[in-house]
């Protein structure tokens, strides 16, 4: 039971059994839950929410694998949004982007610039934007659902 304590220790919020819905890692994957609350890392201490993401071991031990603050969270939906959403439209353009202007947003966040953008310097871009694009459509049904699941839960917050 102590060991139990550790684990639930400064969480607030949690999903347990989230090996059972981790896109094609369902049923499979050692990430068994995701909490928020106080954040536990040094590197995050001065941050007053984070998520972890809690990976069981082999042991059948449960430990926290990445923790972010919940403001990282939030900039990861904003970045996984905007690049989903340019591949929406990507196929008006030859190279599904336009080399002269790589960009696709400069996303205003807390008074600075979140520069979206094709990494042009990436010397496969061609083919790998390709590839990426037919990830992205490959993954429609991941996606589609939890995007619209998102996009719910944000239309009830507003």
């Amino acid at each position: 039971m102590e060991k139990n304590k550790d684990i639930v220790k400064d969480v607030v919020i949690e999903s347990k059994g989230y090996d059972l819905i981790d896109g094609r890692n369902a049923y499979h994957s050692n990430i068994k839950r995701l909490t928020m609350g106080k954040p536990t890392r040094k590197e995050n201490e001065s941050m007053e929410i984070a998520v972890q993401i809690w990976k069981e071991n082999e042991d059948g031990s449960e430990e926290i694998d990445i923790e972010l603050p919940i403001h990282q969270i939030m900039d990861l939906m904003i970045f996984v949004s905007r690049g989903l959403l340019h591949f929406k439209d990507a196929y008006r353009l030859p190279l599904l982007y336009d080399p002269e202007n790589p960009v696709i947003e400069r996303v205003g966040v807390q008074g600075g610039v979140m520069p979206v953008s094709v990494c042009s310097e990436n010397p496969d871009i061609n083919k790998d934007i390709k590839e990426f694009s037919q990830a992205i459509s490959n993954l429609g049904e991941l996606t589609g659902e939890r995007m619209r699941t998102l996009y719910r839960i944000i239309e009830e917050m507003e």
